[in-house]
Parts: structure tokens; C-alpha cells; sequence
């Protein structure tokens, strides 16, 4: 009986190390906040140009509805500046980056799995920093309209339709 439930518990643990890295991989490739989610075969036609463009326009609206100071400017520019560092892809090219995890060991891919997310998470953190001392400038009616865009953005997908929760 012993014997079954080793099988058992080492069939779990390999099913959950299978999920596990899967997860990863999937994370490995997650779009930057802002960018739009790609519908299947639908990656060549925006590109990184025109997730610039509407991250600029989203920009740009909300520092109208804030109608920042002269004195908040500084704040704003750190601000709009730690947001554009996540914007480009961690990992690069896809296909290049295939092609490199294929030559690897399930070690190695784990391992180069773990540094992009350590490095995501870096990025998450230092545009965390820019916002809160961007937040720390803002007076109480612009925290408020500050508050509700962010909520706006993140209860709508970036095609106007409502997150289920």
C-alpha cells in the first residue's frame, strides 16, 4: 500500500511541477500594463508603435482631468517615465526566445524562468515607487480622480467591455 501512495504522491508533484512551470511560462511572456490583449493572430496588427500611441492618449487625458500645478510636473514626468520602462517585452523576440529554452535543461528554463520573473517584479516595484511618489504630490481632489481612473482601467478591458470578477 506504501508503494501505491509513493507512486501517488510523486505523480502529484510531478503533475504540479508540470503546472507550475507552465504558469511560469505563460507569465514569462505577459504583456506590459497598458498594452492591449492580443487576440489570437492578431500580434502583428498592433504594434508596438500604436500601444505607444494610445498610451500616450490615455496619458494625456488623465493629466487633463488631474490639472496638475506647475509645481507637480516633476512628479508627473518620474510619474509617465517609470511606466514606459515596462514597455517593452522582458524576454525580447518570442521566437528567439523559443529556440534558446529549447536547447535548455527543465532546470536551466526554470532557472531562466525565475530571473524574468525576478526582473518583472523589479519593474512592478520601481513603477509602484514612481506612482506613490507621484500620488504623495497630488492634492486630495486629485487623488480621488487619480483613484477612480485607475479603477476605471482596471474594471474595463481596453475595448470597453466590463472584467467579470
Amino acid at each position: 500500500m506504501k508503494s501505491n501512495q509513493g507512486v501517488f504522491a510523486k505523480r502529484i508533484l510531478l503533475a504540479g511541477l508540470i503546472a507550475g512551470s507552465g504558469m511560469l511560462a505563460v507569465s514569462a511572456f505577459a504583456m506590459p500594463e497598458g498594452a492591449a490583449p492580443a487576440k489570437p493572430g492578431c500580434e502583428a496588427r498592433q504594434g508596438h508603435a500604436d500601444r505607444k500611441a494610445q498610451r500616450a492618449e490615455r496619458m494625456g487625458a488623465l493629466k487633463e482631468k488631474l490639472q496638475l500645478a506647475p509645481t507637480q510636473e516633476t512628479a508627473w514626468n518620474a510619474f509617465v517615465g517609470a511606466g514606459q520602462s515596462g514597455m517593452k517585452r522582458a524576454g525580447g523576440d518570442r521566437k528567439a526566445m523559443h529556440a534558446e529554452f529549447a536547447s535548455l535543461s527543465t532546470p536551466e528554463r526554470l532557472d531562466r524562468m525565475q530571473a524574468m520573473s525576478d526582473m518583472r517584479r523589479a519593474k512592478m516595484a520601481e513603477r509602484a515607487e514612481a506612482i506613490k511618489a507621484f500620488y504623495t504630490q497630488l492634492t486630495p481632489v486629485q487623488q480621488k480622480v487619480f483613484d477612480a481612473e485607475v479603477m476605471s482601467k482596471r474594471q474595463h478591458g481596453h475595448h470597453g467591455h466590463r472584467r467579470q470578477a
